[in-house]
């Protein structure tokens, strides 16, 4: 069967797109840029990837290789209801579907368990731990990670596990889609906008969502805060939790998803939560999550005021007491979202030295919502944070900025969430 994966270079299709090759499914697909996990995906195996997305550009694929099911991300109507892509498959007959369609059938193909992790944030860090942990016990897993890990590819199949490992995203309620053997709540914090209009829209996805898997693991905090009402066989965690401080990993956030990783895995294998943890604390990180670039140069993929907080954390904590002060380069992801965040923004940089404030990453923005400058949302900062921050772009004079810290010895961490020409891929091309 030939499947076609639309937005390809995106982190969630295109780990999709590896599991689906190594499920013996012939792969192609395209993407409106090119990207570095484009070129990672090639690296894996899947070079039949047109960047452009165009009516002729897919006729000609189709034409060369019928395509059996075309497989989109849910950006993709929301960006553009009139895709060229997707009106050609409708008027061709070609199945189409969003992603949790296909991975439901590979699921039932495959005679997997979904083992989902879903929240606000943390989802891909505590994905990737807990893939981690299946690994260093050597129990096969199959797997969809929205980053490079060192444990293994982005995503992958393999015919001999039991549990499918699942970065469970709410946008568009994707989530929805699925009924899990087990489910880990990393944080419940309104996001996604314009899918979720209201706090009480998107709790009640999150409750709706806990109430089709079998099991679910959550904070404390979560459930005070969203009335979650817990079954038998649900799992609540405390922040105080005793366990937690054998967790040894740089960031209070960091730690909390690690406690989570430990829990679950340990209720689907039954090994010693003791052991478990100290396999978690040899857990070495995953792309973007602050990741060296070089000595002192960090990247993190802080798209909320909640990861944010926690890169700060971490930040902090990596940094040498008392000799290091810690640089903020900061990339707010979508225009959008800052329209509903910027009030949340007041004290989040709190711990840093030096803030500098990118224009915003666009993509599915509102186009009646008008552009936020880094000169205006610097202004949503307490005062005392708004005398360290300033407006830059992403050019030759904030490099020179970036290099005269790092010089000086300061620890620098640009946080975006953002994909193709970002903050992040900025920093690499500049840097590395």
């Amino acid at each position: 069967m030939h499947i076609f994966f639309s937005g390809i270079g995106g982190t969630g299709i295109g780990p999709l797109a590896l599991i689906a090759k190594e499920a013996g499914y012939e792969v192609s697909g395209s993407d409106k840029q090119d990207s570095q996990y484009i070129k990672y995906l090639a690296a894996h195996g899947i070079t039949n990837v047109h960047i452009g997305q165009t009516e002729e550009a897919f006729a000609a694929a189709n034409a060369k290789k019928p395509v059996d099911w075309y497989v989109y991300s849910s950006a993709l109507p929301k960006e553009n209801p009139n895709h060229p892509e997707l009106l050609y498959v409708q008027s061709n007959g070609i199945k189409h579907s969003k992603r949790d369609e296909f991975l439901n059938q590979i699921l039932r193909d495959k005679k997997l368990k979904l083992v989902a992790i879903a929240g606000t944030h943390g989802k891909t860090t505590t994905t990737a731990m807990t893939v981690w942990l299946f690994k260093e016990l050597k129990i096969p897993i199959s797997f969809s990670v929205g980053a490079k890990t060192a444990s293994g590819d982005m995503g992958q199949f393999d015919p001999a596990s039991e549990y499918f490992v699942y970065e469970c995203d709410e946008f568009d309620r994707n989530f929805l889609a699925f009924h899990p053997c087990i489910s880990l709540i990393t944080g419940i914090a309104w996001d996604h906008h314009e899918v979720f209009p209201t706090l009480e829209d998107y709790q009640e996805a999150f409750r709706q969502f806990m109430s089709q898997s079998s099991a679910n693991i959550v904070w404390q905090a979560d459930m005070d805060v969203a009335t979650i009402h817990m079954g038998q066989k649900d799992t609540v965690l405390d922040y105080e939790d005793r366990e937690l401080h054998a967790i040894t990993l740089d960031g209070l956030y960091n730690r909390r998803n690690a406690w989570q990783a430990v829990k679950a895995v340990h209720q689907l294998t039954h090994e010693p939560q003791d052991k478990l943890i100290e396999i978690i604390n040899t857990f070495p990180g995953l792309s973007r999550r602050m990741e060296r670039i070089i000595p002192n140069l960090y990247t993190d993929y802080a798209h909320t005021p909640e990861k944010v907080v926690g890169g700060i954390n971490t930040a902090l904590e990596l940094a040498k007491p008392g000799e290091q002060k810690v640089v903020v380069v900061y990339e707010p992801l979508t225009n959008r979202r800052m329209h509903y965040t910027r009030d949340k923004h007041a004290k989040i940089f709190e711990g840093a030295a030096r803030i500098y404030w990118v224009p915003s990453y666009l993509a599915r923005e509102d186009p009646n919502l008008p552009i936020l400058s880094p000169k205006e949302l610097i202004q949503s900062l307490d005062p005392d944070l708004q005398e360290l921050a300033e407006p830059h772009k992403l050019n030759e004079t904030l490099k020179k900025a970036i290099q005269k810290h790092l010089k000086d010895g300061d620890l620098v961490v640009g946080m975006s969430g953002g994909g193709g020409n970002s903050l992040d891929e900025w920093l690499r091309r500049e840097f590395k």
